[in-house]
């Protein structure tokens, strides 16, 4: 154990700095749909699985843009290390363009899409709760991709502080909208679910524009934005972005969209079983959304080494994040068992959703270290540019295995919302062993 500490302290102090910036940001994606599950839960359970339904559905375009920006990142980290500055700024102006372009048709579709609710074929009052909230989810999606565009060029070029601290002050600016518009505080309406869509827009709203004030403004940035603008856009450019971007993109959607599939399945099981798994699943994505930050810190190493040509660190940097997710996402399993009563309680009093929101928590457990390690082997084969194969193991893990396994266990053999989520396990232990023995094969053969 000495010697594996020695060997690899350095990486895990560099990544650690690195790192824990980018988790706590993305997080705030996450604490975003908690503190909205947590507001809403004790007004009751159509209401809170209103929410589950909107933030399930609003999560598959989310991971849609997170995963399309970050074509962004390894290009950034690659020029980087390479030494080539002024490739820079011309990338942030095609991806920022794509980002746009994106935000804008993505919340066209969860607009629209909020009035066909009823083709999903959930409860009838959760479905008219749940319409206007997604709506203003889909109004927020625009400057949420102004965020990720300038939150990843920043973070490409190794500085990650800043969208930590603005992702911070927006989740408290969202808790604090929320409860009051929620409640009625203050002599304002009391406006339920409709509340805390108005807090998740208005606190997107404030990180979009701020971010891209600080990127645009600060000195530290100006020598990489000389060529930023866009009157010498190139379709190659572009090209190169999308390259990475849209398997990316696909990545997160096969993983995020088993989950909302199997929101979907459960709801045919009841408001209960969905507000369950509503609580067990925010609580399984904020684990999920810090282990990405370790998995994005990777991805800008393994970019930067790469780029350096010194696979040798790019290999040592890459196993000190496996070894870093390892230890947090075994904490947060422990976490999970010790607190399966407690954590549900702190949503809902509704002793039937506390007790089968505590079962999920268990499997939860199981699943977390599967979770870190396919998350940090997608990052790191982000990060040397490999993204079409890393896709087609998403893909086969959750809809070959995934999803149909959590139809037969859960629906056709009667295992219920248990049965589903022991499926989803399954599926992320596929993801984490293929993923891993892609990583092994493709560094091996770099040195």
């Amino acid at each position: 154990m000495k010697q594996l500490l020695l060997k690899y302290q350095h990486h895990y102090k560099d990544n650690f700095r690195l790192a824990y910036p980018v988790v706590i940001s993305q997080l705030g994606h996450t604490l975003v749909a908690l503190s909205d599950s947590i507001i809403i839960g004790h007004t009751g359970k159509v209401p809170l699985a209103a929410v589950s339904l909107g933030n399930g559905l609003f999560s598959i375009f989310m991971v849609t843009g997170i995963g399309m920006s970050y074509g962004l990142t390894p290009l950034i980290a690659q020029e980087n290390g390479r030494g080539n500055k002024g490739s820079i700024g011309h990338l942030l102006s095609h991806s920022l363009i794509i980002n746009m372009i994106l935000g804008l048709l993505l919340s066209a579709v969860i607009v629209i899409g909020s009035h066909h609710l009823y083709l999903l074929k959930q409860e009838g009052d959760v479905a008219e709760q749940a319409r206007p909230f997604l709506q203003y989810l889909g109004l927020s999606f625009i400057p949420l991709m102004l965020f990720l565009s300038f939150k990843q060029f920043a973070e490409g070029l190794g500085f990650t502080r800043q969208a930590m601290n603005i992702s911070i002050i927006g989740n408290v600016i969202n808790v604090i909208i929320g409860i009051t518009l929620v409640y009625g505080l203050f002599g304002l309406p009391r406006l339920g679910v409709i509340g805390v869509g108005i807090a998740t827009f208005t606190d997107r709203l404030i990180m979009g524009i701020t971010m891209a004030i600080y990127v645009l403004r600060a000195p530290r940035f100006k020598p990489y934005l000389k060529t930023f603008g866009f009157n010498a856009l190139k379709a190659a450019t572009a090209k190169k972005i999308l390259g990475i971007g849209t398997p990316v993109a696909l990545q997160y959607i096969f993983e995020v969209s088993a989950f909302s599939g199997a929101a979907i399945m459960v709801g045919w099981m009841g408001a209960a079983d969905l507000a369950a798994h509503q609580i067990a699943l925010s609580l399984a994505a904020m684990t999920y959304m810090m282990a990405s930050g370790i998995s994005a810190a990777a991805g800008i190493k393994s970019g930067n080494n790469f780029g350096k040509k010194d696979f040798k660190e790019l290999r040592l940097s890459a196993i000190a994040s496996y070894h870093m997710v390892l230890v947090l996402m075994s904490v947060t399993a422990v976490i999970f068992i010790l607190g399966k009563t407690l954590l549900p309680a702190l949503y809902i009093q509704d002793r039937q959703v506390i007790d089968i929101a505590g079962r999920l928590l268990i499997i939860a457990a199981f699943f977390q270290l599967f979770d870190g390690t396919q998350v940090v082997g997608l990052g790191v084969l982000r990060g040397l540019g490999d993204v079409k194969m890393p896709t087609i193991i998403t893909l086969f893990a959750y809809w070959v295995f995934g999803i149909p396994v959590g139809y037969l266990l859960g629906i056709k053999l009667g295992y219920g919302v248990e049965g589903v989520w022991w499926a989803l396990l399954l599926g992320l232990l596929i993801a984490s062993v293929l993923l891993f023995l892609r990583f092994h094969f493709k560094t091996k053969k770099l040195q």
